[in-house]
């Protein structure tokens, strides 16, 4: 998607305008940019580049290459907004064999300054990103999005809330600084990673206040720590908020099909950008209305990328993030008399006593336990697969080295 196509809307606000709504807006970010722009002006300031990009960019510039954003990815080729314009180039120099390292929507990197076509010769080490396994049997990790700093967990207030499925997103939304598993050096990242965030999309549907305030604190109860915010695209209640919190920035939508993502999109952007499909009345789904990731510019500064609906989220490497999406387990945990505690029926088990007390919900610490399984499971899954790599390549290289020696040697006899 072209940047020009999102310069003017009735949206359009300054940052200021926002500012006071919100004050858990970030201002170090938003007064880092300004510097920014001031100090030294950039086409690309817009899209998130400071001096940390310029200097990991500094070595391709010498080669008289051209720094650029990617805002969208289709089969061997890629869009990447550049201080000239957006252009369309191919990939075929950055294919490589590992999933996690493939070209993807927030990506930075450095592309021909001319020719027909271009073609992206590097990519830049990755700050951030939201990983998934895939749903194939080689367990792999499918990246969603690159260099953001807020994920932002949509969730449609249409129908009965999971928790559990919050909980998911999340432990994965808190593993995003993982830069250097990406791509084997990591830019320098924020604080922490990305941020998340847990948005109720369609609360104009629930029917009055004290309903509306009672799932937000349900959600609050499954995302300690984590800001939670009720909006309408519909009414326009709360989109001021989430537009104070999403200034600056780079942010993904992430959620269900039919969790408003696309809706919720065109409201921020102040224009019909994303088409917009009704959801099935008897859960809440929808078809996907987004088909590619997208990274489009915000009015106010920053960027937004909207996904397609996700049918299914698995862990990957996700340890860290549950570490901190359950902090409040870890630390009863830490409590526990015995190191080795199970969480069962051991004496002294600060857990249990917080499940018997009605400090922790029962089904919380279950929650807790199935994503740590199913983490632990992939994680030896993916180990097996690596090491079976490792011997393949290993054979090869001995087949490649008893072809060579049979040559050097010439024909017997």
């Amino acid at each position: 998607m072209h940047a020009s196509r999102h310069t003017s809307s009735a949206f359009s606000k300054s940052s200021e305008d926002f500012a006071p709504t919100a004050s858990f807006a970030s201002e170090a970010r938003t007064a880092t940019q300004a510097q920014l722009a001031t100090e030294a002006p950039h086409a690309l300031v817009a899209y998130g580049w400071d001096d940390g990009w310029a200097a990991e960019f500094a070595p391709y510039a010498a080669q008289g290459l051209l720094p650029g954003r990617v805002v969208r990815v289709d089969r061997g080729q890629c869009d990447v907004v550049t201080a000239d314009g957006t252009v369309r180039a191919d990939t075929e120099f950055v294919v490589p064999r590992d999933p996690m390292r493939i070209v993807c929507t927030g990506d930075w990197v450095a592309v021909d300054a001319a020719g027909d076509p271009r073609y992206v010769r590097t990519l830049l080490p990755r700050r951030t990103a939201f990983v998934r396994s895939t749903s194939s049997q080689r367990s792999e990790g499918q990246v969603l999005a690159t260099n953001i700093d807020q994920i932002v967990i949509c969730v449609s207030l249409a129908v009965e809330l999971d928790p559990g499925r919050i909980e998911r997103f999340l432990a994965l939304a808190m593993s995003s600084s993982g830069g250097d598993a990406l791509l084997h050096e990591a830019a320098p990242a924020a604080a922490g990673g990305a941020q998340p965030l847990v948005v109720l999309t369609k609360a104009d549907l629930v029917g009055d206040p004290a309903t509306l305030a009672y799932l937000v604190a349900d959600v609050e109860s499954a995302a300690p720590g984590v800001q939670v915010l009720a909006v309408s695209a519909e009414t326009g209640d709360g989109l001021e908020v989430l537009a104070a919190v999403l200034a600056g920035g780079t942010s993904v939508l992430l959620g269900q099909s039919g969790a408003g993502k696309s809706t919720l999109a065109n409201a921020l952007l102040g224009e019909q950008v994303q088409g917009v499909q009704a959801a099935r009345d008897r859960d809440g789904k929808g078809r996907h209305t987004t088909t590619t990731r997208n990274l489009l510019p915000l009015p106010w500064g920053g960027g937004l990328i909207d996904t397609p609906g996700l049918r299914g989220v698995g862990m990957w490497d996700a340890e860290s993030g549950l570490t901190r999406a359950f902090s409040d387990v870890e630390t009863l945990a830490g409590e526990c008399r015995f190191h080795d505690c199970a969480h069962e029926a051991e004496p002294g088990c600060a857990v249990q006593e917080a499940i018997d007390s009605g400090e922790l919900p029962e089904r919380r610490l279950a929650s807790y336990r199935k994503l740590l399984r199913e983490n632990q499971r992939i994680a030896a899954k993916t180990d097996a697969r690596m090491r079976a790599e490792i011997r393949r390549g290993w054979k090869q290289q001995q087949a490649l080295g008893r072809h060579m020696m049979e040559r050097k040697r010439g024909p017997r006899g």
